[in-house]
């Protein structure tokens, strides 16, 4: 039956390969297409619903709320664990790496031999002598040989030192004697001083230790 309408050639009650025909038709209009949802709305869609799952609820339940008691103590535990310790395997380093026998000190055991040998060849044997001294102790805190803390002293240094060196115990101790003499007694550094300072680390450096110090920190 036809009405002379346009869609009056469309059978009123069509067989099934017609019914799958006039389907495949219809979804293939771009008009069809258009009004799909594309990844970016269902993923919209899904965080949207995920958001909504958080909302307190307004029957009184505690069911919606634990999620959201979650999330912001965990916010807060991050920023609270960030402002008291930092990144904490840089912040470690950077505190047994800047301190040596009590001062800031940040530069290695190169930086200081050459500080050191530039003092003495200026005749100014005290800055020579300090400096010959911490590079002694910083080529050994960077060959893991002593572990420096910051308020390790120059006599606590020795006294590990002389137990990864024991035939250099009696200079290690010496050292560290002439170089509290002259940080903190006012003393005058000397050729002789800075000389065996010297010596003892170029020696040290050749060698092999008998032990290491344990790796949290703690000098044996």
């Amino acid at each position: 039956m036809s009405l002379g309408f346009p869609w009056t050639d469309v059978p009123v009650d069509p067989s099934a390969p017609d019914a799958r025909e006039l389907l495949l038709r219809e979804l293939s209009d771009p008009e069809y297409q258009a009004a799909q949802p594309t990844l970016l709305d269902l993923v919209g869609q899904a965080i949207s619903d995920w958001l909504q799952s958080l909302i307190v609820p307004t029957d009184g339940s505690l069911g919606g709320i634990v999620p959201v008691v979650i999330a912001v103590l965990l916010v807060v535990g991050i920023v609270v664990a960030f402002l008291v310790w930092g990144v904490p395997r840089l912040n470690r380093r950077s505190r047994v790496d800047d301190g040596l026998f009590g001062a800031e000190e940040r530069r290695s055991a190169a930086e200081l031999r050459r500080d050191a040998a530039s003092a003495a060849a200026r005749g100014d044997y005290t800055a020579a002598s300090l400096d010959a001294f911490r590079a002694l102790a910083r080529g050994l805190q960077e060959r893991t040989v002593i572990t420096m803390l910051p308020g390790t002293t120059a006599h606590e240094f020795a006294r590990h030192a002389s137990s990864a060196f024991p035939d250099l115990g009696n200079a290690v101790h010496s050292a560290s004697t002439g170089f509290d003499a002259v940080r903190y007694a006012g003393a005058t550094g000397t050729v002789e001083l800075y000389r065996s300072i010297t010596d003892l680390d170029a020696t040290a450096s050749r060698r092999s230790p008998v032990f290491a110090d344990a790796p949290d920190g703690a000098p044996v």
